[in-house]
């Protein structure tokens, strides 16, 4: 995904509670409806009164049903919500890990094991990098199974300061709500509500983003130790020490432009090209345009999550070049001198796209492995 890591992707954040705020909303400015209706009626006769029905309390209004004001955790229970959205980001963080530990081992350049032969579709010969799943059994031959969450730990504190991030900026800057759009031409002239929603959800996700970057550079040199067998990056407290002295405080953000820069082009692409294909693209007399229309943002946002790879692959290879292990220097990769410097070379190397398969995997041109 376009995410720096298989965190859960800006256009994913966040749905189900919206779907839930419209539902709830709707719920609100229902029971608002029929309170003033019922109001505007004589009260019935005492004796008509039924005990095991008793009037329903006023319900309240409809910003205070669906949390618009406050967004992930507002209400009564917000601590609750909170440390649930937490648990669930831990939980999904912790399943993936693997499989951003073995990308980023692939795009530093790491490759113990030598190429497979193989054939294509055509019946030709050709070279196979080890899958992930190849890969993964090596790492656990070498290090154990333990080994596959090297890194774990400061990864894990980087997605919860996100996600408490983003609820307590929901806080204090509250979202308008959101209204319904209900039908063609109310969507094809709802670009200025998308617009407005895409530049507070871009400004979320930098905020959170510069907030967790540091623990996303020591979450990346802790794995990328596994390349040179160092232990320099063993904790997140003895980690933070290092960096600074040896870096300043300008370490800890190495790698946060490129990285900032593919979350505001997916931001933008994902939810411009959604809109316009929901408005312009999809008939209403279609039967099936409401469930497209959901659908839209998802597959938009996979195929826009493929062109900022590169952003991801620059952004990670800055957060370990130069650092003292030799993942981060020659031969492996030369010291760059900017992210741009790293984007030109890869680009003229032809490998912005490095890591971006995991199963797979063929022998580019450019590569020393040559066929028997």
């Amino acid at each position: 995904m376009g995410a720096s890591d298989p965190e859960v992707a800006p256009w994913a954040r966040g749905g189900a509670a919206g779907m839930a705020g419209a539902g709830a909303g709707a719920g609100a400015r229902g029971g608002a409806a029929a309170g003033v209706e019922a109001r505007a009626r004589d009260p019935p006769p005492a004796h008509r009164a039924h005990p095991r029905h008793p009037r329903p309390a006023a319900q309240p209004s409809a910003r205070r049903m669906d949390g618009a004001s406050g967004g992930l955790g507002s209400g009564d229970n917000a601590p609750t919500t909170e440390a649930l959205f937490v648990a669930l980001g831990a939980g999904v963080t912790a399943l993936s890990h693997p499989l951003l530990y073995v990308k980023l081992l692939i795009q530093v350049g790491h490759e113990p094991m030598p190429p497979t032969i193989g054939t294509n579709v055509l019946g030709r010969k050709v070279l196979y990098l080890p899958s992930f799943f190849t890969y993964a059994k090596y790492i656990v031959q070498v290090d154990g199974k333990i080994g596959l969450f090297r890194g774990l730990s400061p990864r894990l504190m980087s997605n919860a300061l996100s996600t408490v991030t983003r609820g307590s900026m929901k806080k204090v800057f509250p979202p308008d709500e959101i209204e319904h759009v209900a039908n063609k031409d109310d969507m094809k002239t709802s670009l200025k509500k998308v617009v407005k929603e895409t530049s507070y959800e871009m400004m979320m996700q930098c905020v959170s983003r510069m907030l967790a970057h540091p623990l996303h550079v020591i979450s990346m040199r802790c794995m990328v130790q596994f390349v040179g067998r160092e232990a320099k990056y063993s904790g997140v407290l003895s980690s933070i020490g290092k960096i600074f002295k040896e870096e300043g405080l300008l370490g800890f953000f190495v790698g946060l432009i490129p990285h900032l820069l593919g979350d505001v082009v997916f931001l933008w692409g994902c939810n411009l090209l959604a809109h316009f294909i929901n408005a312009y693209l999809v008939d209403d007399s279609f039967s099936q345009a409401l469930a497209i229309r959901s659908y839209t943002k998802f597959v938009m946002g996979i195929a826009v999550s493929m062109l900022t790879y590169p952003f991801l692959l620059v952004g990670d290879l800055m957060a370990v070049n130069n650092c003292g292990l030799q993942a981060g220097l020659p031969p492996y990769s030369p010291v760059f001198k900017s992210w741009i410097h790293c984007w030109k070379y890869l680009s003229v190397q032809g490998q912005l796209f490095r890591g971006s398969s995991l199963l797979f995997r063929r022998v580019s041109s450019g590569s020393c492995f040559a066929l028997e």
